[in-house]
């Protein structure tokens, strides 16, 4: 939509790219006072409709999916970028061509956009799965890894094993064990990076 638009393009992609510059701990208040199970934004919208409140980060079937909306709202800004730059890659001449044989605007993102964006998705995949394994601050911050171990992270994991319970031996192995795990997710993205390139 941001790359179809004819009047305020820039305007939607610093609103989009905003919460990416915005530091994560203040990030982390302002959802933390929407998911407050007494006077949060989300229970307010709850109750508006007669629904019940809901103890978003003290519920162990809600805290994941929210976790995962503060998080996406956080890094959208960054992924939007990559794919305004590869859908402004797409020659505009396929997209004429494609309408002057009659295609309709989902045929056309079905054979020409998204077949077009198959490496730039790729490339993406790999950074979110290493982005998503190295996550700390935000449960860190936000449940301490709870409730009970519903959002405990890799990193969280050795931390506390390192920092909590002392066992330091046991948190470098598995650090080195990160550390092998997401150099091969790392030559993943350098060889779709390569053959996009060629």
């Amino acid at each position: 939509m941001v790359n179809e638009m004819r009047h305020a393009k820039a305007f939607f992609r610093l609103v989009y790219f905003l919460p990416t510059v915005i530091p994560i701990t203040i990030a982390i208040i302002i959802w933390r006072m929407l998911y407050s199970p007494d006077n949060g934004f989300l229970n307010a919208l709850l109750s508006l409709f007669g629904i019940p409140t809901q103890a978003w980060l003290q519920d162990i079937r809600l805290v994941k999916p929210a976790m995962i909306l503060m998080l996406t709202w956080a890094n959208f800004g960054s992924t939007l970028l990559i794919y305004l730059a590869a859908l402004q890659d797409i020659p505009a001449e396929y997209y004429e061509a494609a309408e002057i044989a009659g295609a309709n605007p989902l045929q056309r993102i079905l054979h020409i956009t998204l077949p077009q964006l198959y490496r730039t998705m790729g490339i993406t995949f790999v950074l979110q799965i290493i982005a998503v394994v190295q996550i700390f601050t935000e449960p860190f911050l936000l449940t301490q890894g709870g409730p009970g171990t519903a959002t405990l992270t890799p990193v969280l994991v050795i931390y506390r094993t390192a920092f909590l319970n002392g066992d330091f031996g046991l948190a470098s192995a598995w650090s080195l064990s990160l550390v092998v795990i997401l150099s091969v997710f790392s030559l993943i993205y350098l060889r779709i990076l390569r053959t996009t390139n060629q």
